[in-house]
């Protein structure tokens, strides 16, 4: 079989939006050269997409004309290392999928324990928030939402209110393993953090889970939250102002 026939079926067997680079095509195909000039003449023959230098991507299309790759996908490379997770979709990349904004935005934001300065990627700016708890796939969903409480006021098309009234559904569906374990993590985030994940624990009457988070925060800090008194009533508790 060529090369170029090769590469195609391969590629024709890839899911619509995979990212994909020519070290995933060359596992029966030792001639690298051939592989990145076959994929090259496929993207300028519009039969693929190039993301960037080397990456490459199934387009899905639409009435609207060709998707982009989901996000995962675009930065999959920055979330895994051989098969060992260092990052995570977080912020911006988040906040829609959380449903606390609708806006779509073109920023990437991506967690890890250690980061690299910002960069484009196609039509994407991507960047870096410095994760300072160990990093597992079980406590991804508890790291996205501990980080949206920390960056509640950049939160696009919307409000402290707002992002509150939704914190507290997501919370409350917490077991209480996951509820202890989000406790556990908030410790490695700023005072604020903590003092707005302990009035929402307050509001929801998990009293048991409180001790830990009023222990960790200063008596006589205040912290300025504009406006989450309107959705909760446990804010002077946690001298949130």
């Amino acid at each position: 079989m060529k090369i170029a026939e090769y590469i195609a079926n391969s590629i024709y067997r890839l899911p619509k939006g995979y990212v994909f680079t020519y070290e995933d095509l060359i596992g029966e195909v030792k001639k690298k050269e051939a592989v990145i000039k076959a994929l090259n003449r496929m993207a300028a023959s519009g039969k693929i997409s190039k993301l960037s230098k080397g990456k490459y991507y199934k387009p899905e299309k639409s009435a609207f004309g060709e998707l982009a790759p989901p996000q995962y996908q675009v930065v999959k490379d920055l979330l895994e290392d051989d098969g060992k997770i260092i990052g995570y979709l977080t912020g911006y990349s988040i906040y829609n999928q959380l449903g606390l904004t609708t806006q779509v935005s073109n920023l990437i934001q991506i967690g890890r324990n250690e980061v690299r300065p910002a960069f484009k990627r196609d039509r994407y700016i991507i960047s870096f928030i410095r994760q300072r708890n160990t990093i597992t796939k079980e406590n991804i969903p508890l790291l996205q939402l501990l980080d949206t409480m920390r960056y509640i006021k950049k939160i696009p098309d919307t409000t402290i209110s707002e992002a509150c009234r939704r914190f507290i559904p997501l919370v409350k569906e917490l077991n209480q393993s996951d509820a202890k374990t989000l406790i556990r993590l908030s410790q490695k985030y700023p005072p604020a953090t903590r003092a707005l994940l302990g009035a929402i624990l307050e509001q929801l009457g998990r009293e048991d889970s409180l001790n830990t988070l009023r222990k960790s925060l200063n008596p006589i800090s205040k912290y300025q939250l504009n406006g989450a008194d309107k959705t909760l009533t446990t804010t002077l508790n946690w001298n949130i102002v």
